[in-house]
């Protein structure tokens, strides 16, 4: 399942923006550190072609794929440090697949901010430099160590010593991890690492709910920075208290509120469509009458791969995968006419999967 992290200073929204998103019930107070213990809550990914294949198909269930958001703890200016039980946030955030940092954007002298004035620039940066710091200290102590073990000519040392050399030095600039491109043989040595400043971002703006399609003076210099940087992470802009004013709706009303404020989707379908986009991921679907379901894999996959996502034994006795487009199955009705008009197609090991393929796989065990 992907976790996303939701991040950011004390007092920007984040834990507004994870109670609509999960309805879990985080405290949401106006003081720091109202999050001390992450709070997790798995959503539904929306995802209209699932509730047109199973309208059609009339499964028992239907499934859609899922996105478990953790509601990490406001960090603060030293927490690399220890500073606001920094050390416990840092480590919750490393075990997220991406960052959703939730920067604020809106202006309210009701809620304190903890820098005093709104800077989204800055306050990404206090953020950025925590987390590189906090990297920096955990590149440094294993170069160290794996040095040592280099001299002694273990090959596998080098490569990662010579590899973290280069992180050491990429961090002490104030780059993030991510800025070095491991190759092949030092791929699974960065992945070992687990540095926060290698996972991708995406930032969530938290604009006041008349500003979610202008923007306002606050999120066009977040903009700039990013491009000054040369950072393509996307700016999602958002109202936290329009999403949790959504999440008291009943479902049939949401699209009707959206409307009234010039809205085609929640801020969550924006969330979710930009971090699938962030992390190279796609959906297939399976259909049958028990179920209609939706997986999540990474853009690029192979046939084999796909079927491993729904079981380990798919994908090590894979077969091959019976495969029809997704406008082709709803275009003719199911399985039975897209096998009697051909567009069912059979396919092998070397089939790379396409967004919204309907698949059913053959295997062996």
């Amino acid at each position: 399942m992907l976790r996303l992290g939701i991040v950011g200073l004390p007092n920007v929204g984040k834990s507004t923006l994870f109670n609509a998103l999960t309805s879990a019930g985080a405290v949401v107070a106006n003081y720091p550190f109202a999050t001390i213990e992450p709070n997790t809550g798995v959503v539904q990914v929306p995802d209209p072609r699932l509730d047109a294949l199973a309208a059609l198909v009339r499964p028992e269930q239907t499934v859609p794929a899922t996105v478990e958001f953790l509601d990490i703890a406001g960090l603060v200016k030293g927490a690399s440090e220890g500073e606001g039980l920094g050390n416990q946030f840092l480590a919750n955030i490393r075990e997220v697949d991406a960052i959703v940092q939730v920067v604020r954007c809106f202006e309210n002298s009701d809620i304190q901010h903890v820098m005093g004035t709104v800077d989204p620039v800055r306050d990404r940066e206090i953020i950025n430099i925590e987390l590189g710091l906090a990297d920096l200290a955990s590149v440094e102590k294993r170069l160290d160590k794996t040095a040592r073990t280099a001299k002694s000519g273990d090959a596998q040392a080098k490569v990662e010593a010579r590899l973290l050399e280069q992180l050491q030095r990429a961090l002490a600039d104030g780059k993030p991890a991510r800025v070095i491109v491991p190759s092949e043989e030092e791929r699974a040595a960065y992945r070992s690492f687990n540095l926060l400043t290698s996972k991708p971002v995406l930032y969530a703006a938290n604009v006041a709910e008349e500003e979610i399609n202008t923007g306002n003076a606050h999120v066009d210099p977040l903009r700039a920075a990013l491009a000054a940087e040369g950072e393509s992470a996307e700016v999602v802009t958002f109202s936290a208290q329009v999403e949790a004013e959504l999440a008291e709706l009943a479902p049939e009303d949401r699209a009707e509120f959206l409307a009234s404020l010039g809205l085609a989707e929640s801020g969550l379908d924006r969330l979710a469509k930009a971090a699938y986009h962030l992390l190279g991921l796609q959906s297939y679907f399976t259909a049958g009458e028990k179920e209609v379901r939706a997986w999540t894999i990474h853009r690029g996959d192979r046939a084999p791969a796909a079927a491993g996502v729904i079981h380990s034994d798919f994908e090590k006795g894979f077969i091959r995968a019976e495969t029809v487009a997704y406008a082709d199955f709803i275009r003719v009705g199911g399985w039975k006419p897209a096998r009697e008009q051909g567009l069912a197609r059979a396919e092998g090991k070397e089939y790379v999967v396409q967004d919204g393929d309907v698949m059913l796989f053959r295997f062996s065990g």
